[in-house]
Parts: structure tokens; sequence; C-alpha cells
């Protein structure tokens, strides 16, 4: 059965066990597809890489929340309230 990997870098759980630090190097800063019988059982992620996930998702929910009241009627605040 055909599978997609989500990564131009893959190894294996023997290579991950065997030098962890070095196989996570080889993605060069990108994720790592690990694999488990010629299939990917997760993706190893460097710290920088899953930082900017991070952000960026948090971006893409803020947007959402800024798109979803954007239609809301507008409050008047005194700026002695805030």
């Amino acid at each position: 059965m055909p599978t997609t990997i989500f990564a131009e870098t893959a190894a294996s759980l023997s290579e991950l066990k065997n030098d962890p630090i070095a196989t996570v190097a080889a993605g060069d800063g990108f994720p790592v597809a690990i694999l488990d019988h010629d299939e990917p059982a997760f993706y190893c992620i460097p710290a920088k890489a899953y930082e900017t996930l991070m952000n960026k998702l948090e971006d893409v929910e803020l947007a959402a929340i800024v798109e979803s009241r954007k239609c809301q009627a507008e409050v008047d605040v005194a700026w002695d309230e805030l």
C-alpha cells in the first residue's frame, strides 16, 4: 500500500536509536520521517522547527478569532476603564 511521507529525509528506528542527534541533524533543520517496517511511524522535528510550527498555528488560530469577531457590533469603552 503506498504511503505518503511528509519529509525529505527518512531514517529507520534503528538509526534513531543508534544516534538520535545525528538522525535529527540529517534533516538540516527540517522534519525527519522515522520509519518502522518501511512505514512512517512518526516525525522527528528539531526544536526550532517545532517552535516555528507552533507560532504559525497560533497565528492561524488568532486569525480565525479575528475573522469570527469582525462582524460583531463595536463596543464603546472609555479610556479610564481600560
